[in-house]
């Protein structure tokens, strides 16, 4: 088995050219899985009970997956799991409860996962108006978005590696966003206990960790058999903005307004993820960071947002900040 590590931003030279495919900006989900049979592929999607993960568990289980969706709230997990079960055929998916902000639920639902896994898609997100902490005192958003998945990814390593052992291969998705432009990790102050808290950077350092964790589990785990990389959904409408506040919202109507992005379809959206998760070309290959169905390109970390789109900034790929994020996160996480 080959593995291709991203170059690191700080690599003399061009570097290996982007990871591209045959899709683009405007495919679906279903389009990037015609023709893909994907029976006896076991998939977790977290958040799987609406919008992107939910439209996400339809398409895997359409392609003959058998998905369990990880959620917080166990009858909207019921009632996806009808409709997709209903709409795409297939095996109905499982629902189990998942609070990634609890890590308790994580750590109950890790230790009753059994088997083989072969793919985990790191979904769910949440976005804060205001400063919210868990019970350890960790700012709501880090803990969710990332904490929450790093422990789930960590816990259900030893079944990951069953799947890879079974298919050629596991793969993770970690779905990041272009909110990581804003913001990297700013480790002398993780959890805004001194810095005047803003939602929106301390939604853009949880994205940002969602590519870091990519580059680290490759690095770690790309010897196992399992690679990782970090997506970009895209603008599409979902549940996530319900807690936006009046200025996340004029923000996000501005950057639509500059072209900075356009909303996409649920399936559109969710289509990136699954080339991520099924594509020939991120079989082997980890640490990269898509966007619009390839990999996207690095740019400057001062790079402006609306000039760069659809870029990744070096801060969400550096090797040494994600070995950092890593060792930080492990032993927040430590009993």
């Amino acid at each position: 088995m080959t593995h291709h590590p991203h170059s690191s931003p700080s690599t003399p030279g061009p570097g290996p050219a982007p990871v591209s495919t045959r899709f683009t900006a405007s495919s679906t989900a279903d389009e990037v899985l015609e023709g893909v049979d994907l029976t006896g592929l076991r998939a977790i999607v977290t958040g799987g009970s609406a919008g992107l993960g939910k439209e996400t568990a339809r398409a895997l289980t359409a392609a003959g997956a058998e998905v369990t969706l990880a959620v917080r709230n166990t009858a909207a997990g019921d009632a996806a799991a009808g409709a997709i079960h209903e709409s795409a055929g297939g095996v109905r998916p499982r629902v189990v409860r998942l609070d990634l902000a609890d890590r308790s639920t994580v750590t109950r639902f890790t230790d009753t996962w059994s088997g083989p896994l072969h793919l985990l898609v790191n979904n769910a997100g949440v976005v804060t108006g205001g400063l919210e902490r868990t019970r350890e005192g960790w700012e709501l958003q880090f803990a969710t978005n990332h904490l929450g998945h790093f422990a789930l990814a960590t816990g259900l390593h030893e079944a990951l590696v069953l799947g890879a052992a079974d298919r050629d291969g596991a793969r993770i998705v970690s779905v990041s966003s272009t909110a990581h432009m804003r913001a990297g990790i700013d480790f002398d102050d993780l959890h805004f206990e001194r810095r005047a808290y803003d939602p929106q950077i301390a939604y853009a350092q949880s994205k940002t960790a969602n590519s870091l964790f990519a580059v680290e589990a490759t690095r770690l785990w790309a010897s196992d058999g399992i690679v990782t990389n970090a997506v970009n959904p895209g603008g599409v409408a979902t549940g996530l903005q319900r807690n936006f506040t009046a200025r996340q919202k004029a923000s996000l109507d501005a950057a639509e307004a500059a072209g900075v992005f356009s909303y996409k379809s649920v399936g559109q959206g969710a289509a990136t993820t699954v080339v991520a998760a099924v594509a020939p070309e991120f079989a082997h290959s980890g640490g990269h960071y898509l966007d619009d169905a390839q990999e996207a390109r690095t740019v400057p970390d001062d790079a402006e947002l609306a000039q760069h789109p659809h870029g990744v900034k070096e801060w969400a790929l550096d090797p040494d900040d994600a070995r950092r994020l890593w060792a930080v996160s492990a032993e927040l996480l430590s009993p």
